[in-house]
């Protein structure tokens, strides 16, 4: 932290919060009554925590901040999806979306500026190598968009935006443990690329999210062509970390999997995964393709009906399946295509798209 810069108190767990306290109040329920007033009510200034004397308040404001990212575009989509470009306290930004679906409200959050896993067809790690976000970062997501749009209480939070969340475990495991003061831990989705050894560490956390774990392919020769993780975690190895993975009662495994024409959506593909996938608890969302000009041009989006064979042939073996709704699209708003604007990619003119489709 730079000489003089106050101690944003919006990642701290209430332990943490109380270590941060401990200089300024000898009062433990001081810290508690800071942390409802931060992550119960979604208070951010000093000033509106009135249940604390004045000259506490001011005492907290000289020394403490609770920082949100600060709202630098808005993109809303026709079917009522909306991104958010965030700039962040270094002027790193971030894309997060806010989706409704009828009574349902998701939130699409990222939890790294940036990704290094350049998978083939993610926009965001053509965009290149970014950082961690911090778990105030993370939070202020959610505390930033409750104050831009009016979120229903059964709120649902999905790591799915940019980054690659287990390769930020410490501060994503604070951020579920602060966003689990009001929204249910049942209610959030982390979703990984399969980074075996954060499945792990993910199993024994208090508050542990759903998880779901793109796959996108049954064999590791395709896999390795659309995801260079597959070279360090092949699928029998991220299988077998799978079955390890210990589940609550009633909750399965969301198994992800991009729908390319001609690559992997033949009925003899169904089969090779529903043999990959047999004894787990899980389900499949299938994710039809969806093309943007800096992704490969090989890459298409299958049919309508080559998706219903494909759904229809992991229904017959036994597998639940969904296949995932085309969301933003006129926005470039949806998994795997957040791409924060005004980035260099690899070094390239980083080029302003809005319109390109996404899935």
């Amino acid at each position: 932290m730079a000489a003089g810069a106050k101690t944003d108190l919006l990642g701290l767990t209430m332990s943490g919060l109380r270590a941060a306290l401990a200089p300024v109040s000898d009062r433990p329920f001081r810290a508690e009554q800071i942390f409802r007033a931060i992550h119960r009510r979604g208070v951010t200034d000093f000033d509106a925590m009135t249940e604390l004397a004045a000259p506490f308040r001011r005492q907290l404001g000289e020394r403490f901040a609770i920082g949100l990212p600060e709202l630098s575009e808005r993109f809303d989509a026709s079917d009522g999806t909306t991104k958010y470009l965030l700039r962040l306290a270094d002027g790193a930004t971030i894309e997060t979306v806010d989706i409704p679906d009828g009574e349902r409200r998701t939130l699409c959050l990222s939890s790294q500026a940036g990704c290094a896993l350049a998978c083939a067809f993610c926009v965001t790690g053509y965009w290149g190598v970014g950082r961690n976000l911090t778990a105030a970062e993370i939070v202020g997501q959610v505390h930033l968009l409750r104050r831009l749009a009016e979120l229903p209480e059964g709120l649902n939070l999905v790591f799915m935006g940019m980054g690659e969340p287990l390769l930020n475990l410490d501060a994503l495991r604070d951020a579920v443990e602060l966003l689990g003061e009001t929204i249910s831990p049942r209610r959030i989705t982390l979703s990984t690329a399969g980074v075996v050894p954060g499945l792990a560490a993910l199993a024994a956390w208090s508050r542990r999210p759903n998880l779901a774990v793109s796959l996108h392919a049954p064999d590791d020769e395709r896999r390795g062509q659309l995801m260079p993780i597959n070279r360090t975690w092949p699928i029998a190895e991220l299988i077998a970390a799978l079955r390890r993975y210990s589940l609550e009662t009633r909750r399965r495994i969301t198994i992800e999997y991009l729908l390319l024409a001609g690559f992997n959506d033949d009925v003899a593909d169904a089969d090779a995964l529903a043999v990959r996938l047999r004894g787990l608890r899980v389900k499949v969302n299938l994710i039809p393709f969806n093309p943007d000009p800096v992704l490969p041009q090989w890459m298409r989006r299958p049919s309508d009906d080559a998706v219903d064979r494909f759904r229809s042939r992991l229904e017959r073996r036994g597998l639940t399946t969904t296949v995932r709704r085309q969301r933003g699209h006129d926005v470039a708003a949806a998994c795997g295509q957040l791409r924060a604007f005004g980035r260099t990619p690899h070094g390239r003119e980083a080029r302003r798209r809005t319109t390109v489709g996404v899935s």
